[in-house]
């Protein structure tokens, strides 16, 4: 026997880190040599079921990791469903081949997944995406829903009532700008400062987060929506004008992009987060899975690109996409570099926020405007907000409406909830963030050292899906902060599989190793506890 195991087969809806097309994927993980063998056995296998099946015209892929691989194969949309069974069925013809059992015979498989081919088909699916494709406009669809053209322009039909083309009146249908938003950290408060600005333009936003849906500055459901799922239902709602969407990693991994064209992508930055699922299991793949929202943006788009970011400003420019750029620093080399090519950017030139396009340079806003920058204490905020002018810019909004919008966005529990939430309780600050990461950890503790304080405290816990190395690093960044108390706290909430005490144990004693006393180190059973200790 073996040691391969293959598992999360899975529908590809959009574009992905393999290819732009959609078809099913799923994974094998084993002995690197053994992965190798079966990798070989199932391009063979894919190829003769796929033609078996009458869709000789389909393509396979293959993204290899240590450790495994993802086999994905091409297929029509109306038919995703059955081409996981057709994946499974070459990946298990294919183990069968890797470990010497009886082949399944290809015609017996054939016959039952034509079955199943046939019975998922829906010609006017396919017939409502060519006619869509046609007029130049977009086209979504999902296990219930239809639609062309986006946002006020959208008309939405059941995937089982799908009127022709000609009963549709396309002088209607049309498309409204769209702007993807992508990163490690970042990536709901920079969408909520897009949004303020284009509220502060007068035009009607809508957006997708891991907080909600959005439409009007007002929540029209709540719950993580950074997915595919709220993208297309910001997209099919018919107040929209803008479009602003969250795009989360695991929904890039699982599913693809939302939609196939957008007028601008945003990669906020990079980091350690989230290693070892789907096959991501180094910052290297990770940042090509963030990368892959440059697969949407067409010759008159823009790639909006951290050069802050080593592995974004290292790639950035291999990419063939037009790509624009933000820094904090405009001495760096890369936007020195930029900046010299009359390239789009924007930058702090420590008092001001500057946007330069087509070699015009701007000046937006002061920083003692921006309230979420805290007089320049909070550098990730002024960050964010440099990444959110490039957006807006690309997205038509004009420069007056990016300026107000920023003076606009308090970044309160109300506006931005657990993002550098400030609180004055009793003569005493207290910061609220959603932190969970070392790129995060880095960027909150550089915040909160800038602000003037007699004593500081932090209230410590993680969530239990992170990797033993990953809660380590940030027990290490908190105590390079040096506070006066650290509480280190159980987070119930968020076991994801741990034992409770687990994690607290594993901080408390990281924090011993470190250095730190009985007068530094408390424990709470919860996040009450910690508080009220606090």
């Amino acid at each position: 026997m073996s040691s391969i195991e293959i598992k999360d087969s899975r529908r590809l809806t959009g574009p992905n880190l393999i290819w732009d097309r959609a078809g099913a994927g799923l994974e094998v993980y084993g002995v690197e040599e053994e992965v190798g063998a079966l990798v070989a056995a199932w391009r063979g296998h894919a190829r003769r079921i796929l033609d078996a099946v009458g869709w000789g015209r389909e393509e396979t892929g293959v993204r290899r990791f240590r450790g495994g691989a993802c086999l994905a194969l091409s297929a029509p949309i109306d038919a995703l469903y059955a081409a996981c069974e057709v994946n499974e069925w070459a990946a298990g013809a294919a183990l069968a081949e890797v470990e010497g059992l009886e082949l399944p015979d290809v015609e017996e498989g054939a016959a039952r997944l034509r079955r199943e081919i046939a019975e998922e088909a829906n010609p006017s699916l396919l017939a409502l995406r060519r006619a869509a494709e046609d007029r130049g406009v977009s086209f979504l669809s999902d296990d219930h829903y239809a639609s062309v053209g986006l946002g006020k322009g959208s008309s939405t039909f059941s995937v089982r009532d799908i009127p022709r083309e000609d009963a549709l009146d396309w002088s209607r249908v049309s498309d409204v700008p769209v702007a993807l938003v992508t990163g490690t950290n970042g990536k709901s408060t920079t969408v909520r400062l897009i949004a303020s600005m284009a509220r502060a333009a007068g035009v009607a936003e809508g957006f997708s987060s891991t907080d909600g849906i959005y439409v009007r500055g007002k929540m029209a459901q709540a719950g993580d929506y950074s997915g595919p799922e709220g993208a297309r239902t910001v997209l099919r709602h018919p107040d929209v004008e803008v479009a602003v969407l969250e795009t989360a990693r695991g929904g890039i991994l699982r599913r693809g992009l939302p939609v196939r064209r957008a007028d601008v992508a945003l990669v906020t930055n990079v980091g350690k987060d989230h290693l070892g699922e789907y096959g991501v299991n180094d910052l290297d793949t990770l940042i090509e899975t963030k990368l892959v929202v440059h697969r949407a943006i067409g010759p008159a788009g823009r790639l909006v690109l951290n050069a802050d970011d080593p592995g974004l400003s290292e790639r950035g420019g291999r990419l063939n996409v037009p790509v624009a750029w933000f820094g904090l620093d405009p001495q760096s080399p890369v936007m020195r570099r930029q900046i010299m090519q009359g390239t789009d950017t924007a930058w702090f030139d420590g008092k001001r926020l500057i946007l330069s396009r087509a070699g015009r340079r701007q000046e937006v806003i002061g920083i003692e405007d921006i309230p979420i920058a805290l007089g320049g204490a909070a550098r990730y905020a002024i960050a964010n907000s440099l990444a959110a002018v490039l957006v807006a810019a690309h997205l038509g909004l004009p420069i007056d409406a990016i300026s107000e919008g920023l003076r606009r966005f308090e970044g309160t529990p109300e506006e931005n909830p657990g993002r550098g939430n400030l609180f004055e309780v009793g003569g005493v600050t207290a910061i609220v963030d959603f932190a969970h990461n070392a790129h995060g950890f880095e960027s909150l503790f550089a915040m909160a050292s800038a602000l003037p304080a007699k004593r500081r405290l932090v209230l410590l816990g993680q969530a239990g899906d992170r990797t033993d190395e990953s809660i380590l690093e940030q027990v290490a960044i908190t105590w390079k902060a040096r506070p006066d108390r650290i509480i280190v706290k159980e987070m119930e909430v968020y076991l994801r599989g741990r034992e409770r005490g687990e994690i607290p144990s594993m901080i408390e004693a990281e924090l011993r190793r470190l250095g730190a006393g009985d007068d530094v180190i408390g424990r709470a059973d919860c996040e009450m506890d910690a508080v009220r200790q606090a």
